[in-house]
């Protein structure tokens, strides 16, 4: 609390003999926060008059206000030993309990002494004081609207009553009640009109309540003020980024460096500088960063907010067992540091040690309860292992008058961070209006995924499809296997064995062909927005045939919020044995595409807020030796978040590439797919919390 709710200075006599020994000039010092001085006075006062009380009194409260509480407090006991009843002793002993933070000592103290005169304006003040510092709020403010109505307008008063809202309004922050914190903060301002404090208080609420128009305008009309300004702009770059306008973030924080001066105070100078480094990283302008943060090290050695901002860009350059040493230096510096107690939990996250990222984050909610990013950062990872339900219905078609309906349901059941169980149903028929066959098929697979190391899954699935079509009617076994490695940072490589059955159209899976095939995924990514995804399948069949497939795509992230990307894609088919009249097989196939994706991801959509993705394609394809043929493709899906556990999407595709369909000429082949999708976790948090003895 910023106020001094110890000068109550009226209550101190000026009898004759303080007069007498002319005291006037200690009291000055009292009076304007020159407390070493009045210490100094009033020791010399006492060495002359040891036995007055009034210089004992005001020697007590210049020690205690200068931060000697305890030897305040020792004073104040001798003299009420020798004058039990004198209140305004009482008073002064009673602030020194506040002094020295014995504040339930102190609220017992004060209700006495307001037993004793329900009135005494100090005595109200105290105890209101006293309940805010043990965050009783609304009892606090009910005295201090007692001591307000016994001295009207005084600045002591309004001030405790200025920084009581603030504090219970942080309170309702807190426990997520932002229209209630409002309110008080509102309050605030009738009582000091455009103060500082309460409008930056007023914005952080809009903030984290993600009104981001609101708290820009709030954070503006702070920087009218020209001492306000730098404030202004380091909190409008913050704003920026969050609204995912990075570049106009840097625009900002490189005005407010540029606004520095030397009258810029130490702790706003900080301020500006680490904002602007941030900036720096949001833009992904790393070499900059880097020298900066190097730079300011040397200026600020071991502090913990240069600490954090290293550790920050290293996460965003993937160096992750860096960040986790810079995180450890911080939290060895100070134990309860927000950002390293919950950075280092996003670090230990991406990289696999989920069950260290709890405790990191659990660790945070202790010294910072129900803070909110902590709270979500938890809240986020229990969904992650929460037991769901998807299910999807689709139908398709294609020029060759095949179509099919199917539906699928899959359920993932995590019994702990590294053990899921897997299973898979799907219902599909097909026919062919022209041909006159009908087939339909059931497939279930049942498996298990298990994290054996930070950077390494396994997972594996097995189980049965069958097959009744017109002709004929059988049963095969299903295999799904694969090795999920984190070889390097910012690499993915999947190895995997997948054994299923061609059924794209009744006509295949009359001829039951069995495909064995062997997969690798390979992805990279890199720290200057580029990417790179390449699959490649070998496949050997029941019927002799083989085939080699290679898919690649090289793409630019354009913007992060939402994904914006563009690229260009590869596919190179080729059998071994053609027999078009069976399936699509040429001995040589070759595609390019370029692309555009526009993705607001399900995963990064609040509550009860629509997620959409569109995805537009064309270019050449080589079918044998024939001439190019132009491609398209057209992929968009739009769905609604309900809540945490339950979304729902519609989705199409249609697209003209041969490789799309089972039978395709030298022309005119598409393949076109709509359908719903519904995901539902079924229990409200993991199996491994929710029967946690």
């Amino acid at each position: 609390m910023k106020f001094s709710t110890q000068l109550f200075f009226y209550f101190i006599l000026y009898s004759s003999i303080c007069l007498s020994q002319n005291m006037n000039e200690g009291f000055t010092y009292l009076e304007t926060g020159k407390y070493k001085q009045a210490e100094t006075f009033f020791e010399n006062i006492l060495i002359r008059y040891p036995k007055n009380k009034t210089a004992k009194l005001c020697y007590g409260r210049a020690l205690g206000l200068n931060g000697n509480g305890e030897r305040a407090t020792t004073i104040f006991i001798n003299l009420l030993e020798r004058y039990p009843q004198d209140f305004e002793i009482k008073l002064n002993y009673a602030e020194s309990l506040l002094w020295n933070k014995n504040y339930n000592k102190a609220k017992g103290y004060y209700k006495n002494l307001l037993e004793e005169n329900p009135n005494s304006f100090p005595a109200l003040l105290g105890y209101a004081n006293t309940l805010y510092n043990l965050k009783f709020f609304n009892e606090a403010l009910e005295f201090i609207d007692k001591a307000l109505l016994t001295s009207p307008s005084n600045l002591n008063a309004l001030t405790s009553k200025k920084y009581i809202n603030l504090g219970y309004a942080n309170q309702y922050v807190q426990n997520g009640d932002y229209k209630a914190a409002l309110k008080l903060l509102l309050k605030n301002l009738q009582l000091f009109k455009k103060d500082i404090e309460t409008l930056q208080n007023i914005a952080n609420v809009y903030l984290i309540s993600s009104d981001f128009s609101k708290a820009e305008a709030t954070y503006k009309s702070i920087g009218i003020s020209p001492q306000n300004k730098l404030t202004s702009l380091n909190s409008l770059a913050l704003v920026s980024h969050l609204k995912g306008k990075n570049k106009k973030a840097l625009e900002i924080s490189s005005k407010a460096i540029n606004y520095i001066s030397n009258k810029t105070s130490e702790s706003l100078l900080q301020q500006t500088k680490e904002r602007y480094a941030q900036a720096l990283i949001w833009n992904r302008k790393y070499k900059k960063a880097d020298i900066l943060i190097q730079k300011l090290n040397n200026e600020y050695p071991n502090k913990n907010w240069v600490l954090s901002l290293r550790a920050s860009l290293n996460i965003y350059k993937s160096n992750f067992e860096k960040s986790i040493i810079d995180y450890n230096h911080i939290l060895k510096n100070d134990t309860t540091s927000f950002d390293g107690n919950l950075g280092k939990a996003n670090v230990l996250k991406a990289s696999g040690y989920i069950n260290e990222a709890y405790k990191s984050a659990e660790n945070t909610l202790v010294f910072y309860k129900k803070q909110k990013d902590a709270t979500n950062f938890i809240k986020q990872l229990d969904l992650s292992f929460t037991p769901f339900l998807e299910t999807k219905f689709s139908h398709s078609f294609d020029n060759g008058n095949n179509e099919a309906d199917a539906y699928d349901v899959r359920t993932e059941i995590p019994f702990s961070t590294k053990f899921k169980l897997l299973a898979n149903y799907n219902y599909r028929t097909t026919s062919n209006s022209v041909a006159g066959l009908n087939a339909t098929t059931n497939n279930l697979l049942l498996g298990a995924s298990y994290q054996l190391k930070n950077n390494l899954t396994l997972k594996g699935s097995f189980g049965v499809t069958s097959s009744d079509s017109d002709e004929s009617k059988y049963s095969q076994l299903l295999t799904d296997i694969s090795l999920n490695i984190k070889p390097f940072k910012l690499q993915n490589l999947e190895l995997g064995y997948k054994r299923d059955i061609q059924n794209f159209n009744a006509a295949l899976l009359d001829k039951q062909i069995v495909q064995n095939n062997l997969i690798l995924n390979y992805s990279l990514n890199t720290n200057f927005n580029l990417g790179w995804f390449t699959q490649y399948y070998y496949t050997w069949q029941s019927d002799e045939n083989a085939r080699n497939l290679l898919f690649t795509s090289l793409y630019y992230n354009i913007l992060a919020k939402p994904s914006l990307k563009g690229g260009i894609n590869y596919q190179n088919l080729s059998f071994k044995l053609q027999v078009p009249s069976t399936y699509f097989s040429p001995s040589k196939f070759n595609a390019v595409e370029v692309f555009v994706d526009l993705i607001k991801d399900e995963a990064a959509a609040k509550n009860k807020e629509w997620f959409y993705g569109l995805t537009a394609a064309t270019g050449l394809q080589y079918i044998e030796d024939d001439n190019g043929l132009s491609t398209y493709r057209v992929q968009a899906n739009l769905g609604y978040k309900f809540s945490e556990r339950a979304l729902i999407n519609l989705y199409g595709l249609q697209s003209n590439i041969a490789s799309a369909v089972a039978n395709a000429g030298s022309n005119g082949f598409t393949y076109t797919e709509f359908g719903l999708r519904f995901k539902w976790y079924f229990l409200s948090k993991p199996l491994y919390k929710k029967y946690k003895s």
